[in-house]
């Protein structure tokens, strides 16, 4: 590409001046080096560009038409370089996110829609899924994952740790008042639960020590779901107890719907990260989303 490039600015300068000598002043070269360049390009080209004299030169017609080209090649490059330029003072463009189904709809999807709404040049495309696609390969700007910290890496890409999620035990207030309020790990399995299972697999429930491997119980449950969303329902409607993501019961909780319980044990600790193409520039785009999901997640 760059031989195809190389010698079009001083064609340019020579048949917008008139003459080598004049395009040499022009550019900061001496005659000798545009006349060179031009002779270069010909001889690139196999074709002559100029008709020659001692006093002057004209154009060819291959010549004219090759000028024309090189006219709209460098007003493409000129447009691009202020394009760039507009994009390290301003958030535009178009941005690529993918970001888990309810985590992103419920989260992510808010905080973007108001980051749009406070950059007019901006443009968000959102994909949610809890599949997990190749940033690079799909061709997205940026990814929003949820998991262990740390979890998340990958050749060519650069992460962000965005927020921390805790695990709650929750239960509706009505289930508490007929079955008691647990104290303890060794009250669960007095308690009936609403637990998350993917095929047939029950995920046990975590509580890490400071020490050694987390504790973990599995209370008994006649109700089992592979939806998050799912468990909360049943919870707020007061069929049993839950161990759920504090994003996700937020606003039952402040409603007086859910209770949290077991306060006293540490909480499972998730990570939001954030994971972009790894490049030697970070579009101002990119920065501004990265920094308004860090801020309210």
């Amino acid at each position: 590409m760059s031989e195809v490039l190389a010698g079009i600015d001083v064609f340019v300068a020579v048949v917008e001046s008139g003459s080598f000598s004049a395009a040499a002043g022009r550019r900061g070269l001496t005659r000798s080096a545009v006349a060179k360049t031009v002779a270069r390009l010909e001889a690139r080209l196999q074709l002559r560009l100029f008709h020659r004299t001692t006093r002057s030169q004209t154009l060819t017609e291959d010549g004219q038409l090759y000028y024309q080209h090189c006219l709209r090649a460098l007003d493409e490059l000129r447009v691009a370089r202020t394009a760039l330029d507009s994009g390290r003072h301003a958030a535009v463009g178009r941005l690529r996110v993918t970001a888990p189904l309810l985590f992103g709809r419920r989260c992510v999807a808010p905080i973007l829609a108001e980051l749009v709404a406070h950059h007019p040049r901006l443009t968000i495309d959102v994909h949610f899924s809890d599949a997990v696609v190749d940033v690079l390969a799909d061709g997205y700007d940026l990814a929003i994952r949820n998991g262990a910290p740390g979890a998340f890496h990958g050749t060519g890409l650069t992460t962000r740790t965005l927020g921390q999620q805790r695990m709650v035990v929750c239960a509706a207030p009505a289930y508490l008042a007929a079955h008691g309020t647990p104290a303890g790990l060794d009250d669960l399995k007095h308690h009936a639960a609403i637990v998350y299972a993917v095929d047939g697999g029950v995920r046990p429930w975590e509580f890490p020590q400071a020490d050694g491997p987390p504790l973990t119980a599995t209370p008994p449950s006649r109700l089992r779901f592979d939806d998050v969303e799912s468990i909360a329902d049943a919870a707020t409607a007061g069929h049993g107890l839950a161990w759920l993501p504090c994003w996700l019961i937020r606003d039952r909780v402040n409603a007086g719907a859910l209770v949290p319980l077991l306060k006293g044990m540490p909480a499972r600790i998730f990570s939001t990260q954030a994971l972009w193409p790894t490049g030697p520039h970070m579009p101002l785009k990119l920065r501004v989303a990265l920094d308004a999901l860090a801020a309210e997640l």
